[in-house]
This record gives structure tokens, sequence and C-alpha cells, in this order.
């Protein structure tokens, strides 16, 4: 059996993959890291926000987004180790703030359209 960083999905190709911050299911290691796992959990509100044309809003939705560059960045400056529950928790948010800003973006540029069209 392959390991995760030896199997080439599109789309996971940008993830370090790194056993060490990943989640283990039964022995199995999960196909992207904590994080990665955490934002593509997230990502599974965006039909949430389409069918409910709703939104968290542009501040909040970029808020959401931030916590896991910090954490990045605390890790890499400070060389302070995060954990894997922190990765994901803060990955979830990512993923729940940039579907938000996708489903924003979507909407405005609908309103476009729509304003053309009627005008």
């Amino acid at each position: 059996m392959k390991s995760p960083r030896e199997i080439n999905i599109p789309g996971l190709s940008t993830c370090h993959r790194r056993p060490d911050r990943s989640f283990f299911y039964r022995g199995v290691q999960f196909p992207v890291c904590a994080r990665c796992t955490g934002i593509f959990v997230g990502f599974i509100s965006l039909p949430y926000f389409l069918i409910t044309q709703t939104n968290l809003g542009l501040l909040l939705s970029i808020l959401l987004v931030l916590p896991t560059y910090l954490d990045g960045w605390i890790q890499t400056i400070w060389e302070v180790e995060s954990t894997n529950l922190r990765r994901s928790v803060t990955g979830l948010a990512a993923g729940i703030g940039l579907m938000s800003i996708a489903a924003w973006v979507g909407q405005n540029i609908g309103i476009l359209i729509l304003n053309l069209i009627h005008n």
C-alpha cells in the first residue's frame, strides 16, 4: 500500500502530508495533514452559504482565516510546535471563512450581473 506522500491526487499536492502532522485512523494515515483536513471539512459549509444566500461578512470571514496563518507563523518564527488539534481547528475556521468569502464574491458578482441585465 502506498503512503499518503506517494499518492498524487490533484489538489492535494500542496499539502506536505507529514506523518507527525497528520491524523491516523486504524493505523492508516489521512491523505492530508491535520490543517488541510480541517480546511477541507470547512469547505463542506459552502452549500449552506449558497442555499441560504448568506455569508458571515467579509471582515468576520477574513478573521476566521487569520488564525491559520498566525499558527503557521508562530511555528516558523518562534519554533513553537503546534498540536494537530490546533491545526485542525484553525484549518476548520479557515475553510469556513474561505467558503463564506467565496459565497460573498459569488453573490456580489450575481448582483452585478443582474444590475447589468436590468439596466
